[in-house]
């Protein structure tokens, strides 16, 4: 048995789960999201009002879905109670980033212009200063998807460390070329 697919979802109060059939949704403080649930697994509420995902047999196909839908339908209900914010950060000598607005930023990233980012739907932007920048949803792969291509725009080169990069992340740095 999967050992995180048998964990039950705790629901916390102020948070309506709405099962119909493979369909899951999750309303809640920040907002509501749903899911359809893979055909051979089957989800629902047991007593005490947490949520159970169980699957039918121990087909290959069946084990790996089972944990991925208890963990996607967990982190669509921590998404509506807290949210989910990945922060970043710039690097580089006259990098650097301005709010438009809560979901439109603009770019200085040693390009001959300046890059112009609009954030799609449920998903805002805080601009922390010039270096500094969050990104902010209730939707957790919307949040890293939307992460990935600002960082996308200017990678962490390994030479200097300069570009854009996730909140704490290690650039691993390469030595220049030997002088003589």
């Amino acid at each position: 048995m999967s050992r995180i697919g048998k964990l039950p979802i705790t629901v916390p109060s102020g948070v309506e789960v709405t099962l119909d059939g493979q369909q899951v949704q999750v309303k809640g403080p920040k907002g509501t999201l749903s899911h359809t649930v893979a055909n051979p697994i089957t989800i629902a509420k047991n007593d005490d009002g947490a949520i159970e995902v169980s699957r039918p047999n121990e087909e290959t196909v069946s084990k790996s879905l089972h944990g991925l839908t208890r963990t996607l339908v967990s982190n669509m209900v921590t998404g509506v109670t807290e949210g989910y914010e990945k922060k970043l950060e710039i690097v580089g000598v006259g990098y650097r980033v301005l709010s438009k607005g809560p979901t439109q930023l603009e770019f200085n990233l040693g390009y001959s212009h300046p890059i112009t980012v609009n954030a799609p739907e449920g998903i805002t932007f805080a601009v922390e200063g010039p270096t500094k920048l969050a990104v902010q949803g209730i939707d957790k792969q919307a949040v890293g998807e939307v992460a990935a291509n600002i960082r996308k725009l200017r990678k962490p080169e390994p030479y200097k460390g300069k570009g854009v990069r996730y909140a704490g992340e290690q650039v691993r740095r390469k030595v220049g070329k030997a002088g003589k």
